[in-house]
């Protein structure tokens, strides 16, 4: 085994204690690790606190030219402290790029876990990340969903492997100093300095207000996280009073609470086939509410004797 990597014992312990809540079993896990500082140094702490319990994958969006060479740096420090790496090529839908981008690498991490049988695998989002997407969505109006930001543990898809995010506790400034402890190359993706994206936007705003408290910030998105999933437990009971399927979709009968009702139309559109956001989720609720019906996201609407009929669209006619 290598030589110590991370100078700072602390971290190395509150990283075990993290994914000890999260990985209770202390079952192998998957990083994803994109070669950036915060991915690199969740391998760093990974490789004194868990050694051999854990696997790396890195994704090729083959979006930028420099892809290559950073899985090729990523695969170079696996390969130095005898750690299994594999790098997963994934094709990008057209849209919005970010988004695509996210969903396919999610897919292609959550297939590789399964090939590999890892009981979950484990992103390097953290507080400051955590601050940043509560101010970005509080800027949007996002609803209760969006305003949780990132769980600590959320499973992903229906193979059973779950998403962890064991660094959730940590500030950039500690990781950046195991990076530095180690003398660990990593890459700068150029897009994190592109003021045209929000969350770049929004980090700067952060970097120039010393009254905001990113890791209090992290703490308020947690406890909306809880606050959120007590919402969807009670969704999850008034589903077979409020919900029928028939041999084409579903019938959604609307009760009093409207945030029920977003809820539930949420679930099916997703059991429908579809990945809608919490703005397309809000269109639908809004066309529905007026007894308009519409087609979002892939799905198709309508008004039925007082119920929501709700179907997946249908194949579009080409030639």
């Amino acid at each position: 085994m290598a030589a110590s990597t991370a100078t700072d014992l602390e971290l190395v312990e509150r990283f075990r204690q993290a994914l000890d809540l999260l990985n209770p079993s202390g079952a192998k896990i998957g990083l994803a690790v994109s070669g950036g500082p915060d991915s690199i140094a969740m391998l760093l702490l990974a490789h004194e606190a868990i050694p051999g319990g854990f696997e790396v994958a890195t994704v090729d969006h083959g979006l930028r030219p420099e892809a290559k060479d950073e899985c090729a740096l990523v695969l170079a420090a696996c390969e130095q402290r005898g750690v299994s790496c594999e790098v997963l090529g994934i094709e990008v839908s057209e849209g919005n790029l970010q988004a695509q981008a996210r969903a396919a690498r999610y897919d292609a991490l959550g297939d590789w876990a399964t090939r590999r049988g890892l009981a979950a695998v484990a992103t390097a989002h953290h507080a400051d990340d955590q601050a940043e997407t509560l101010l970005m969505r509080l800027n949007r109006g996002s609803g209760v969903a969006g305003l949780a930001g990132v769980r600590r543990s959320q499973p992903h898809g229906f193979a059973g492997i779950r998403i962890l995010r064991p660094l959730l506790g940590f500030r950039r400034a500690e990781l950046k100093k195991v990076i530095a402890g180690a003398r660990q190359k990593v890459v700068h993706d150029p897009s994190n300095v592109d003021e045209r994206f929000d969350r770049v936007r929004i980090r700067s705003a952060l970097a120039d207000c010393d009254w905001l408290d990113p890791a209090a910030l992290a703490i308020s998105a947690s406890n909306v996280a809880e606050a959120y999933e007590a919402l969807q437990a009670y969704a999850e009971r008034l589903w077979p009073e409020m919900v029928t399927q028939t041999a084409d979709g579903f019938l959604l009968k609307p009760g009093r609470s409207r945030e029920m009702n977003r809820r539930l139309l949420a679930q099916v559109m997703e059991r429908l086939g579809g990945r809608p956001r919490g703005g397309d989720v809000a269109r639908l609720l809004l066309r529905l509410e007026a007894g308009e019906g519409g087609n979002v996201a892939g799905v198709l609407a309508r008004i039925e004797d007082g119920r929501w009929a709700l179907t997946r669209e249908p194949p579009r006619r080409t030639g």
